[in-house]
């Protein structure tokens, strides 16, 4: 921590390191979970996210490294720490009960009295819209009322962690939305710590305060979600976190801060102090490029525009993506609406716009711009 730094850590990783069937699965040098945050770890399958989530919690022993909780070091089984967390899985794994026994079933465990426990189990289960299942056997659960069990369960300990193993991974989208969206409050308003894995970049941004980037076992970046999403360290990370375009290119000038790049089929402007002739990657997310039918977008301070061709047009959801051939490819999101009104389809020619300080430069062979 900084100096004046007054973050509480909770949980802090030093040199960790996992191996499974022999070889090394995990390799975490340092590792800081912050109180009142949510550590959110992106990655493709396979990269170690669960891993990382389960060695955390205690549940997977390092090979070596060690884990301290407020300072202090996890020794033999870790008992005492486990008891004061808590881990929800992707699959709800619930007990073959009704649904309140089930979520008082920790605060059985700890011995809390009936009463209380009454008081206690109504109030997470409205906290997580279950109330009307309180008498439902586990059995007869979808799978998104199953896992709003699993989570009133994990959350009515008051856990100071909680760890979400790509809880919603299984559900369907419209489940997946509804419960992404009840967990973003329920974590904002109690100020739970969390760390949560996920391979969906949407649902990392909406529940993580920070995000870590994991790719073979490694974490290639983290920091803050807008930071990590605006300014990623390198190529892997660019194109995981959403950015569409990634263009190689070659500083042909530079002045005041602003320089000019040659790429494949045209030059860009961005913004950044590098000499003439480095070798850097221009990195354009798609929300950051507007569209015109006109040659000259008006309105704009865009220093980048280009001519292009509409190569396809694909529905995600609230926006369409729109593949743009510009003698580069160029990727833009925009409204349904915005496709209707400007009658939008394959092949039309449009003009692309971006303003230079929309371009994040990573410099070749470098893993920061």
């Amino acid at each position: 921590m900084n100096p004046g730094d007054e973050r509480l850590i909770l949980l802090k990783a030093e040199e960790l390191q996992v191996k499974r069937g022999g070889a090394l699965a995990l390799d975490i040098p340092d590792l800081e979970i912050i109180a009142g945050q949510v550590l959110a770890l992106i990655g493709p399958n396979g990269a170690g996210k669960s891993t990382l989530l389960l060695t955390l919690a205690g549940l997977l022993k390092p090979a070596r490294g060690s884990l301290l909780f407020r300072g202090e070091r996890i020794v033999n089984d870790g008992f005492n720490y486990r008891r004061r967390i808590a881990m929800v899985f992707q699959e709800p794994l619930l007990f073959d009960t009704t649904v309140f026994d089930n979520v008082a079933a920790g605060l059985r465990i700890r011995g809390v009295g009936r009463t209380e426990i009454g008081r206690v189990v109504s109030e997470y289960l409205d906290l997580f819209g279950i109330s009307h299942l309180a008498k439902r056997s586990a059995r007869k659960l979808s799978g998104g009322e199953a896992q709003r069990t699993s989570l009133a369960r994990a959350f009515i300990t008051k856990p100071e962690i909680v760890f979400l193993d790509e809880p919603f991974s299984s559900l369907d989208p419209p489940t997946r939305e509804a419960l992404t969206g009840d967990l973003e409050r329920i974590l904002h308003e109690t100020r739970t710590t969390a760390v949560a894995s996920t391979h969906d970049q949407t649902e990392a941004l909406r529940l993580g305060d920070r995000l870590a980037v994991i790719n073979g076992g490694r974490i290639v970046q983290i920091g803050p979600a807008a930071e990590v999403i605006n300014r990623p360290a390198d190529e892997f990370v660019a194109s995981f976190v959403g950015v569409e375009t990634v263009l190689p290119g070659r500083v042909l000038r530079s002045s005041d801060g602003v320089f000019t790049a040659e790429v494949e089929g045209g030059e860009i402007q961005a913004v950044g102090h590098v000499r003439i002739g480095e070798e850097v990657l221009c990195c354009i997310r798609p929300e950051h490029v507007t569209l015109s039918t006109n040659a000259q977008p008006p309105g704009t301070s865009a220093r980048n525009a280009f001519a292009g061709s509409i190569r396809s047009i694909t529905p995600l959801g609230l926006f369409h993506r729109v593949r743009l051939d510009c003698g580069f490819d160029l990727v833009a999101y925009v409204t349904r609406q915005y496709i209707e009104d400007l009658q939008l389809e394959e092949g039309e020619q449009v003009t692309a716009s971006f303003k230079a300080t929309a371009v994040h430069v990573i410099l070749r062979g470098m893993s920061t711009s």
